[in-house]
């Protein structure tokens, strides 16, 4: 079929399921996004004409879209300790904004007003000579109960109002967490998406050498920091996933000498098997509203696709054919299973109904396709795709149309959406086996691009709902 070819900014956002905005409602984000559609369309026109034999892959990694001003202005403070604290919450807020690809945190050496206020409204002219287009000020203390009180009020620059204003209260271990909810208010009021900060990573931490490699069931906070181990590392663990309840993961481990589920509460640290199965299991994946397990169990020389309900044990089949059934992931609203299977020769993407009824195949392009996990939003399945010499990270739509590449290298694996379904987290490793895997974060362009610094390598990390103030 031939390829329609648009100059439509916003016609070319839709068609990569990136929802626009209105002017009205966010005019940053309209011209942030008016900005990137155009330089996808001049990528378009400099196409040669005539008909295309081949998928059209636009890598705009490097693209340059202009990220948008925020001056967060020091917050206050009433005591020498807690203005320590408080320069702390905003470098983690400037961290947050900057990490998004969408912000530039502008340097406070710029700022004509040093002591901006939440008690007062802010001379504008003065964050307007400095061409910031939105104004952030807060305060933090400490209460005697251990627990942070914070405010802050963020402004638009250019109109004079008020954006968003907000006081709350966070225990004082959690600290951070008081930047990361701040930086998601301020990411959600001027983009007009949810933000993604305040999450956590469930992840698969790797030392030794590749022979003798311990692996161990850890957690960290969305930028590499509060890591905590889960597991010691004296047995095998491998794919941890989240509960949408954001407090218990499922996960493989090989403590009994074989492969189990597991599922651990992370309040009480308290586990429990979820079924003693007799084979090889695989890929165990929560269902969107917590209450049932799915995942492939192997037979013999094939493996199926199964659910349990948590409450009762109960355990149903879905798939029954002699290949490999693995992978399973939930649509957001609980109706549909995506999921890899060999059953047409070579590892493929499948959709099913929750009963295991209608089992179509979405993937259509040359390679294998592995890892399928369906997006939060339900608009788009992140994979892995493996081509000669190289794994890809992509994304289609649930009936397998507008197929794109994100992020492609020598070994890409395990993709994981953030809650927000705007950008991916995966784990990468390089040629050679020198070394061990790192964990990645990219956006749906593809241009912002990072590696997320843990103490060792990383694997297979599994991204948690929002946490819950």
């Amino acid at each position: 079929m031939p390829t329609k070819i648009t100059t439509n900014p916003f016609s070319m956002i839709k068609s990569y399921g990136i929802q626009p905005p209105s002017f009205k409602s966010h005019p940053i984000k309209y011209a942030k996004g008016c900005l990137a559609g155009l330089l996808m369309a001049f990528l378009f026109l400099l196409l040669p004409a005539g008909p295309l034999k081949a998928q059209v892959e636009i890598d705009i990694t490097q693209g340059n879209i202009r990220d948008i001003p925020i001056a967060v202005a020091a917050f206050e403070a009433k005591t020498l300790d807690d203005q320590r604290f408080a320069q702390e919450v905003v470098q983690v807020i400037q961290a947050d904004l900057a990490g998004s690809g969408l912000f530039i945190p502008l340097d406070p050496e710029s700022f004509i007003d040093k002591a901006a206020s939440v008690a007062r409204v802010p001379k504008f002219s003065d964050w307007r000579i400095i061409k910031a287009q939105a104004l952030l000020v807060g305060q933090v203390e400490r209460m005697p109960d251990r627990r942070i009180k914070a405010q802050f009020r963020l402004w638009d620059v250019f109109s004079g109002k008020q954006l968003s204003g907000e006081q709350f209260f966070i225990d004082e271990a959690n600290w951070r967490r008081v930047g990361h909810v701040i930086a998601d208010t301020v990411y959600q009021r001027l983009t007009g998406e949810a933000g993604y900060f305040d999450t956590r990573v469930a992840f698969i931490d790797e030392t030794g050498p590749k022979k003798r490699r311990v692996k161990r069931l850890a957690i960290m906070d969305q930028d590499g920091h509060n890591l905590r181990y889960l597991t010691q590392g004296q047995h095998l663990v491998l794919t941890p996933r989240f509960s949408p309840k954001a407090q218990e993961i499922t996960y493989m481990s090989y403590e009994s000498g074989a492969p189990r589920v597991y599922l651990l509460n992370l309040d009480t640290m308290q586990k429990q098997v979820v079924g003693d199965f007799p084979n090889m299991t695989f890929a165990p994946r929560f269902s969107p509203d917590g209450k049932v397990i799915i995942m492939s169990l192997q037979e013999g020389g094939n493996a199926n696709i199964y659910t349990m309900d948590l409450q009762s044990r109960q355990i149903s089949r879905l798939t029954n054919s002699p290949s490999i059934d693995t992978a399973p992931s939930f649509s957001p609203d609980g109706s549909q299973v995506v999921f890899e299977s060999d059953r047409g020769g070579s590892k493929q993407l499948y959709v099913m109904n929750r009963d295991g009824s209608n089992v179509r195949r979405i993937s259509q392009q040359e390679g294998r396709y592995s890892t399928p996990v369906w997006s939060p939003r339900g608009d788009l399945i992140a994979f892995t795709k493996q081509v000669p010499g190289r794994f890809l990270i992509g994304v289609m739509r649930p009936d397998g149309s507008g197929e794109r590449i994100i992020t492609e290298g020598y070994h890409n694996e395990g993709p994981t959406w953030a809650p927000n379904g705007r950008v991916l987290m995966f784990f990468r490793e390089s040629p050679g086996g020198s070394s061990g895997p790192k964990i990645y974060s990219v956006d749906l362009t593809g241009y912002n691009e990072k590696r997320i610094r843990t103490p060792s390598w990383g694997s297979d990390p599994a991204w948690s709902p929002r946490v819950n103030k």
